[in-house]
């Protein structure tokens, strides 16, 4: 693995695809997670195989781009991918096994419904337990190409399920701040109290909870899935 550039940055290329794809796997897949840190809804995953014929232009961690880029990117990867998937676990879920365990869960969902299926794995910063050759890379998705297109349409979407439970829910200003810590959240939460669709092992929620903790399974998303 290259080392860092001086300065702690990454930059982010599809170099370790290339290597892959040299060493004769042909469907590389990167993975990745986003929501892992809200205090509401379900947390996402992307599992995306770039196609080398048609490159995507200006792929980097999702953090790092405005929503407009993200936006114009994941139509872009969604065109042109060999196949690209979404998983996403919900909160009762969330609550009942931890956030680790359901970000994991929700990667291993997202590779799962890869057509077709990938022969390696780039996965953001947390092995997988899949049967599958496979590479964690710390801040993988600002260096790896694969790993940051999973990212983009992960954010994508969860963001716009986002935008919809806003509809429902209004007085929490969830299509503002996605569901995060923000002092917005924290005022709805101290005033409302939680949503049954909040996190009730997180702190902040659970300090104002009514709602008792409940078992729960996985969040099901339509248009989730395609192939090139």
């Amino acid at each position: 693995m290259r080392p860092a550039p001086a300065g702690g940055k990454f930059r982010c290329q599809a170099t370790l695809e290339r290597e892959l794809r040299a060493r004769g796997f042909q469907f590389v897949a990167g993975v990745d997670e986003v929501g892992r840190g809200a205090l509401f809804g379900a947390v996402f995953a992307g599992a995306v195989i770039l196609s080398e014929d048609r490159p995507v232009r200006g792929l980097n961690d999702s953090k790092l781009l405005d929503p407009e880029r993200r936006e114009v990117l994941a139509v872009r990867i969604r065109e042109r991918a060999v196949a690209w998937a979404i998983g996403a676990v919900d909160a009762a879920t969330i609550d009942r096994v931890n956030i680790y365990q359901a970000s994991r869960m929700a990667m291993r969902i997202a590779v799962s419904r890869l057509n077709p299926a990938p022969d390696f794995l780039l996965v953001d910063a947390v092995p997988l337990e899949l049967p599958l050759p496979q590479r964690a890379l710390i801040k993988g998705d600002a260096r790896c190409h694969a790993i940051a297109a999973a990212s983009i349409l992960a954010k994508v979407q969860r963001d716009a399920c986002m935008r919809a439970w806003d509809q429902i829910f209004p007085e929490y200003g969830l299509a503002a701040h996605k569901g995060y810590a923000t002092p917005e959240h924290y005022r709805a939460l101290e005033q409302y109290g939680p949503t049954p669709l909040h996190r009730l092992s997180f702190e902040p929620v659970r300090a104002q909870s009514r709602f008792p903790l409940a078992s729960g399974g996985q969040l099901d998303l339509f248009d989730t899935a395609g192939a090139a």
